[in-house]
């Protein structure tokens, strides 16, 4: 951390999408589960910068390591009991919306990342079916 800024190694500042941390918190205010997945090939990375952006205490279940989306959310669900009917999830790339679609998550393809509006807009879909 340089100058209350978080930073990686190179020295630049690592940004998050503007809306994320009102996100998360109205989610946990309204009752919902969160859960992270991230296939990362760096995960003591992912769960330091999760702690650093005070984001720990939004998930309830957490798996970020190297593979496919898919044995995450078999994870989460096994851990959870939630269906993955009542799953929704939201990702930057297709092959991850793609997979998780077909095992019956609900998906949603963000390319620029999510919003509050996009949320929004899920939920109000999502609870409709």
């Amino acid at each position: 951390m340089i100058n209350n800024h978080i930073v990686d190694g190179s020295g630049e500042r690592i940004k998050y999408y503007p809306d994320v941390p009102d996100i998360l918190n109205k989610l946990q205010n309204d009752g919902y589960v969160l859960g992270i997945a991230s296939r990362t090939e760096w995960p003591e990375g992912a769960k330091k910068l999760l702690k650093l952006f005070d984001w720990e205490k939004y998930f309830t279940y957490k798996e970020i390591y190297p593979g496919r989306k898919t044995t995450h959310f078999k994870r989460m669900q096994e851990a959870s009991g939630i269906s993955y009917s009542d799953m929704l999830f939201f990702d930057d790339e297709q092959r991850n919306i793609s997979d998780l679609r077909a095992i019956g998550v609900t998906s949603i393809l963000v390319p620029d990342g999510v919003n509050k509006q996009i949320i929004v807009e899920a939920l109000r879909s999502f609870k409709s079916f």
